[in-house]
């Protein structure tokens, strides 16, 4: 089964059965877990349109980034099983929605050290079962605008936002001009600040994989208990 996923990725994803979970699956229009299409809200606006960017990706927010393997499928699965029994969960306080480098995105009111260290951690122990990233893909990534560190850091570890850059966010939309963004905080504050009110923990390992189609699925949820 796990041959049809041509990529991998670790993410957070908030557990199923959570308000967190529906309101963000419902949002997007996509449920990983479930790996189905959902009915967006009607909440003023074409959510369709704007977050046609992020659904393939489910609700998530990236701890390994979306990587080839270099390795067999179980052998990461068993790399990611290893890994939890270590790491002890990360308080992540409570969580807001706020405008990153023009999308929405859902992120801790303050991101602390345990979280940035916790995600180093993940990375520096996944990275040897990933792939080489081909000239095309670091043609994909250097396209956004990396800055040197950001560079070197792609060279590293495949993905630019890590280690120091890395910035936890569930990402919402894609990018959006000033009234559109407006327009969709204005409607994000009204679906999801129910979800948000309670303070959020990061508990597990989720294993995702891309389909011949672009879609990610939720594989494994893998808890932290360390």
């Amino acid at each position: 089964m796990l041959e049809r996923f041509q990529r991998f990725a670790v993410y957070y994803a908030p557990a199923p059965g959570t308000e967190l979970a529906f309101a963000g699956s419902r949002w997007l229009g996509w449920d990983a877990e479930a790996a189905i299409a959902c009915p967006h809200p009607e909440l003023g606006l074409d959510l369709a349109e704007i977050t046609e960017a992020p659904r393939k990706y489910g609700l998530h927010a990236t701890l390994k980034a979306p990587m080839h393997l270099a390795c067999p499928p179980a052998t990461l699965f068993d790399a990611v099983e290893t890994l939890a029994q270590g790491l002890a969960p990360v308080d992540m306080g409570q969580l807001c929605l706020r405008c990153l480098d023009g999308f929405l995105a859902i992120v801790p009111e303050t991101q602390t050290q345990a979280l940035t260290d916790g995600a180093a951690l993940i990375v520096k122990a996944l990275d040897p079962f990933r792939a080489t990233l081909s000239a095309q893909a670091l043609a994909r990534r250097r396209a956004a605008g990396l800055s040197p560190r950001q560079e070197e850091l792609l060279q590293l570890w495949g993905y630019p936002y890590v280690m120091e850059e890395f910035q936890f966010h569930i990402t919402l939309t894609g990018r959006l001009g000033a009234k559109a963004m407006t327009d969709a905080l204005r409607a994000a504050h009204a679906w999801f600040t129910p979800a948000l009110q309670a303070p959020l923990t990061l508990d597990a390992l989720c294993i995702f994989g891309e389909d011949e189609a672009g879609r990610f699925h939720l594989l494994r949820r893998v808890p932290l208990r360390g």
